[in-house]
């Protein structure tokens, strides 16, 4: 539903949300699709990760060429070849706009291995090496907000590496992802290091929270749990917001702002639509606040454009009822911090599924 300022994108963007694309691969290239989304301003980044890069390699033969170029017979070298080139020139690619945003935006993120996960030191030299190929500046690496992730954050941000924090699903996890990204700028600060040149997105999931909530309401079957369907997603990032407010009036963040560090912005991610009934622009025009990112599929993007409803801020004046909307969860019987557990132990398995995926492809590929 547009209005009269361009479109429901535009006063989403003006309202102060950066909205990425959540998907990257050759074709998009070649066909200038990416061109097209940067050039009418619907998208002003870009991020990536296994499974996405899979169905890109799994289609059609426009990355055999870089695969055997890629000159070795190891699949995650190949796949990582491959996904450095991609990301590099995306880099390129939105390098206007990460230039005409002082670098807030124009950002293209790259994943460490999953298989990595739990294992602090060799993600934080990966996160190099990775920083180190890209050779970009506006590239951003993508770590998971697990316990062995935290110090790899820290130890990142304090080289001076952007980092996209991936998999939060709780406000207690996020806390930590607040503190850890603080902690790598009160290292760099100690490093000399130019705190302005370091950006940090926290990518807090949206839709899996109402989908594994969601399951143990219709498992209860009550009413009362009926009428709390849908609800503890926007709740969650919501509450996440608050938690982003608060971290910001503390001393300790005036401090390295005074410095020259930037904010740490929530992200909004996993915000497709799973549940058919519900409109699929809920994630995106339910999550409206200054200083957000939000990653959207093209099909949810293009679903917010031709049928969203522009609302305005749909953060600020909600806390409370989001509060009390984990209240009711409670009380109908669903432990939300076991959800979360659930929500980070089957994240991080299903990256690793989808990383062995990929290495399946490519290997696939290569064998030709």
């Amino acid at each position: 539903m547009a209005d009269g300022n361009g479109g429901v994108l535009a006063s989403i963007s003006e309202a102060g949300v950066s909205l990425w694309l959540d998907d990257l691969s050759r074709q998009r290239f070649n066909d200038g699709s990416l061109d097209e989304l940067i050039a009418r301003n619907e998208v002003v980044g870009v991020t990536t990760n296994p499974s996405i890069f899979d169905a890109a390699i799994s289609n059609g033969a426009v990355y055999n060429g870089a695969l055997v170029a890629a000159n070795t017979a190891d699949p995650e070298q190949a796949a990582f070849a491959v996904m450095v080139e991609d990301v590099a020139k995306a880099c390129d690619v939105f390098a206007p706009v990460f230039e005409a945003s002082d670098g807030r935006d124009g950002r293209v993120s790259i994943e460490v291995s999953p298989l990595l996960a739990h294992d602090t030191a060799a993600t934080a030299s990966q996160a190099v090496e990775l920083w180190k190929r890209v050779n970009k500046p506006n590239a951003m690496i993508k770590i998971p907000a697990t316990k062995a992730g935290l110090p790899a954050i820290t130890a990142t941000i304090a080289r001076g590496i952007s980092v996209n924090v991936t998999l939060i699903f709780s406000l207690e996890r996020y806390r930590e992802v607040i503190d850890a990204y603080m902690a790598g700028l009160e290292l760099a600060i100690a490093d000399n290091k130019d705190l302005s040149q370091i950006r940090s997105v926290a990518s807090f999931f949206v839709s899996r929270v109402d989908t594994e909530v969601d399951r143990r309401l219709a498992e209860i079957g009550d009413d009362a749990a009926a009428a709390l369907r849908s609800k503890a997603g926007l709740a969650n990032a919501r509450l996440a917001y608050e938690e982003f407010e608060k971290s910001i009036a503390t001393e300790r963040w005036q401090v390295l702002e005074a410095a020259g560090a930037n904010v740490q912005r929530p992200l909004w991610a996993s915000t497709g639509v799973k549940d058919p009934r519900l409109p699929g622009y809920l994630y995106v025009a339910g999550l409206v606040a200054p200083s957000v990112v939000n990653t959207v599929p093209e099909k949810t993007l293009l679903v917010t454009r031709d049928e969203g409803v522009f609302e305005g801020d749909t953060i600020h004046g909600t806390y409370g009822d989001s509060a009390q909307v984990f209240a009711d969860v409670e009380k109908a019987g669903v432990d939300f911090e076991d959800v979360t557990r659930v929500l980070e132990s089957e994240g991080v398995d299903k990256f690793i599924a989808s990383w062995k995926s990929l290495l399946a492809t490519v290997e696939k590929a290569l064998a030709q």
